[in-house]
């Protein structure tokens, strides 16, 4: 009995410790793209995004292939998004305009993944890999 006792509570400060570690693993480091606004202007629809570098190193050209559909889900056009320079660890707005196109006909924006992405040693994964894709937008953002 006593050395099922000590079995068992070996075990749980097993477990107990094994818990605190798995929790204070930082999270992986990801880059962030949110479309934060959609607005009317007079050559077409602008869309406003916020993209959050979180890797320790910077990215210095970040480029996605995007596809613009209407809201029944029908391709409308691809496109190439060029986000430029985003430094490590700093939120930057870019925005783009689509010509011809009426916010309110856009449904959804489809990230088919990154055309060009100089990111140095992280290399072009650092545009893709654990992509984090929200919208603050009647807009769905998805890849």
């Amino acid at each position: 009995m006593i050395l099922k006792t000590r079995v068992l509570l070996l075990a749980a400060g097993l477990a107990a410790q094994a818990q605190p570690a798995m929790a204070d693993d930082p999270p992986a480091a990801r880059l962030s793209l949110e479309l934060n606004a959609v607005a009317e202007t007079e050559g077409g629809c602008l869309l406003s995004f916020v993209a959050t570098n979180g890797h320790g190193t910077d990215i210095d050209s970040a480029v996605f292939e995007t596809v613009l559909m209407d809201g029944g889900g029908r391709v409308d056009r691809l496109t190439l998004l060029d986000f430029g320079a985003l430094p490590a660890g700093r939120p930057r707005v870019r925005q783009f305009v689509v010509p011809n196109l009426a916010c309110g006909d856009l449904g959804r924006v489809l990230v088919n993944g990154a055309s060009a992405c100089a990111a140095g040693d992280l290399g072009e994964a650092a545009c893709t890999e654990g992509l984090i894709l929200t919208t603050r937008t009647d807009v769905e953002l998805v890849g």
